[in-house]
């Protein structure tokens, strides 16, 4: 029986008492019922405290797990979004590096191809004003030596008729 049971049973012994003549705020009851309900409700009393107790308990336990996991799921919260802002941080900085370096290599790449055809048309340049000279030298050269052998042929023809044999041309025809 429940401490709220034995107290509604006194409430009901007290309605059902009689009253005292002439001193109506008054009542006789059953003195040993009463003394019953009383013990009832001392014996009920710790059960009923404990259970009110282990209830507290219990609130206060919930309350701190609760305060405790808030307090985690918000230092989580706090944690994840540190790690984002430093995500963010590190990819910007990297847009920024990556741009960076692509320019530079752009800005190299750049100076090496009009390096390189500044070479090439120089060597080509250089080639051209070799084969000039040359051709020239060699145009010389041919000139010279045809003139030459020429002169030596028309030498060699002159003697050869004054010594009385046929130039070697004649010769060559009446083959």
């Amino acid at each position: 029986m429940s401490i709220d049971e034995i107290l509604d049973d006194m409430d009901e012994l007290l309605d059902k008492a009689a009253a005292v003549p002439f001193a109506s705020h008054k009542s006789v009851i059953d003195g040993e019922r009463l003394r019953e309900l009383i013990n009832d409700v001392r014996l009920n009393m710790p059960q009923e405290i404990k259970h009110a107790k282990m209830v507290e308990y219990d609130r206060e336990r919930i309350i701190k797990e609760a305060e405790a996991k808030a307090e985690r799921i918000v230092r989580q919260a706090e944690d994840r979004a540190k790690t984002l802002v430093a995500e963010d941080a590190i990819v910007r900085e990297a847009k920024k590096r990556a741009l960076e370096a692509v320019t530079k290599a752009k800005s190299e790449s750049d100076a090496i191809k009009s390096a390189t055809d500044t070479y090439v048309a120089n060597r080509f340049q250089e080639v051209e004003n070799y084969f000039n000279t040359s051709i020239k030298d060699i145009d010389t050269f041919f000139s010279t030596n045809l003139k030459d052998v020429q002169n030596r042929k028309a030498k060699f023809e002159q003697l050869k008729r004054k010594s009385g044999q046929k130039p070697a041309a004649a010769a060559d025809e009446k083959k």
